[in-house]
């Protein structure tokens, strides 16, 4: 066992709660757990998860809700070395099958068990277990630590495999390792809410920054803006562009008292410039835009005090290269592709080598994203080589979704793109040929792809075209679908 001032990820994460001891660092409604008690927790499960046989290298599922048991059990699956898939909620039921198909070992729930069966745990269960002593951190560097999936769009959802390695040297709970952003988003996050899914990697290390920061994580249930801040007094929050609209927009015709807000970290998507301004002009200094992507962590962050538009300028310890179609450097202010390196960057999606093969290479991965820097050293994102549509902040491949349309008996040809939508950031527009006189009904369509890949994947509209347009080189050209009359 390595000495554990050399202990890897979570042992940082560790030593911030015990440093924390009484203070408050977890609120669940009228519970709130120290330090102290949350390290308990943490060392309480570990054993149990020991006492169960596992250990490195062994995939641990996870269902769990929004609370400090799971917190507690995220970090305690890493302290035994377990390779750790956390289920977001909403995924279709196919695709949870299919995760809990793979090389898993357990899978933890909150009481009741998923599925039957001796891989099947609860926290309640482990929590039974006598912690045996200080919570000691076993993961192996080249050991996988987590996958973090992107989309659930294709049936098989796509995993970002992150070491023990690549978490250790990433910056959440060090810090003297934050960059210039984080230092100061930091300072504003002494109530930040937490919603939706711990497994969230966004939502669980804005949580650990909090907490290393002195601050907390509180609960938002039901998690709605602006009630959500005013009920909790909240100082900081995650929000997608969509939920940011909404908000600014209610502040308009009705302010809330968001006194105690000092931070909102825009996620999922770009804020365009007039959206960004409007923003700081009703909410004030708080915005501070996030840029980066599942396979790398964060990027790049822009502050309040950062240009509209931009999302800041990339800390030292990022590499950004804007490369034209040939992989050459484009020159300062000329689109490109970004490619990225960062400390804690995934190096492959789980047992799919052909994928990795083309984003991960060399050390840099391959965002798929467009955009340059400006004249100050600011980064812009202009749009995306992807053929994808990102609803409430999650990607969902158009291919996918296409093929499902083609299946229906009315449909000759499918053609998806992304739409703007005040309530998810996009949506799915189709385009069909038909088979005969006339084209789908939509609410068939959207049942049809509701039921094979959810309902974020539904289209929200369909337009029956003789032909899709067509490129010089032939193929089907969708970017000019969206001037098609219809």
């Amino acid at each position: 066992m390595p000495a554990r001032d050399t202990e890897p990820f979570p042992r940082a994460v560790l030593d911030v709660l015990e440093t924390a001891g009484g203070r408050p660092v977890f609120e669940h409604g009228s519970r709130v757990v120290s330090g102290a008690e949350m390290l308990d927790l943490v060392a309480r499960i570990a054993a149990g998860l020991r006492g169960r046989g596992l250990g490195p290298g062994d995939g641990v599922v996870l269902l769990l809700g929004v609370n400090p048991e799971a917190f507690a059990t995220i970090l305690a699956a890493h302290a035994v070395g377990a390779r750790v898939l956390g289920v977001r909620p909403g995924l279709p039921d196919d695709q949870v099958r299919h995760l809990l198909s793979l090389d898993v070992a357990a899978v933890i729930t909150d009481t009741v068990p998923h599925e039957p069966g001796p891989r099947a745990l609860t926290v309640d269960a482990l929590l039974k277990t006598r912690a045996d002593g200080r919570p000691r951190c076993a993961g192996r560097p080249a050991d996988v630590a987590r996958l973090i999936h992107t989309s659930g769009s294709t049936g098989t959802p796509k995993a970002c495999a992150q070491t023990y390695a690549a978490m250790t040297a990433a910056w959440t709970a060090r810090p003297d390792a934050w960059p210039p952003a984080i230092r100061e988003l930091a300072s504003r996050l002494d109530r930040f809410l937490v919603f939706g899914s711990l497994s969230s990697q966004v939502m669980f290390e804005y949580a650990v920054v909090a907490i290393t920061a002195g601050g907390a994580a509180v609960v938002a249930d039901p998690p709605g803006f602006p009630d959500a801040i005013t009920r909790h007094r909240a100082s900081a929050s995650v929000i997608t562009v969509p939920r940011l609209a909404k908000l600014v927009a209610a502040q308009r015709r009705d302010p809330a008292d968001l006194s105690s807000l000092r931070a909102l970290m825009v996620s999922g998507s770009p804020l365009t410039t007039d959206r960004h301004r409007e923003a700081l002009d009703v909410l004030g200094p708080v915005l501070f835009q996030g840029y980066g992507q599942s396979e790398t962590g964060m990027i790049s962050m822009a502050t309040p005090a950062d240009p509209p538009g931009t999302v800041g300028v990339p800390p030292a310890a990022v590499r950004v290269e804007v490369r034209d179609e040939d992989g050459a450097p484009t020159a300062r202010g000329v689109d490109g592709e970004l490619f990225v390196r960062t400390p804690g960057q995934a190096d492959a999606y789980w047992a799919d080598p052909a994928r990795s093969a083309e984003v991960f290479a060399d050390g840099w991965v391959r965002t798929r994203d467009l955009g340059h820097f400006d004249a100050d050293g600011h980064l812009r994102l202009t749009g995306r080589t992807r053929d994808v549509v990102i609803v409430n902040a999650n990607l969902h491949y158009a291919g996918p979704i296409e093929r499902v349309i083609a299946e229906h008996p009315d449909v000759a040809e499918a053609y998806v793109v992304a739409v703007p939508d005040d309530d998810t950031g996009e949506a799915v527009h189709a385009y069909v040929v038909p088979t005969g006189d006339h084209g789908p009904d939509l609410p068939a369509l959207r049942a049809l792809v509701t039921a094979r890949l959810g309902a974020a994947c539904a289209p929200v509209a369909v337009t029956v075209i003789a032909e899709p347009p067509l490129a010089p080189s032939g193929k089907p050209d969708k970017r000019l679908l969206s001037h098609i009359q219809t």
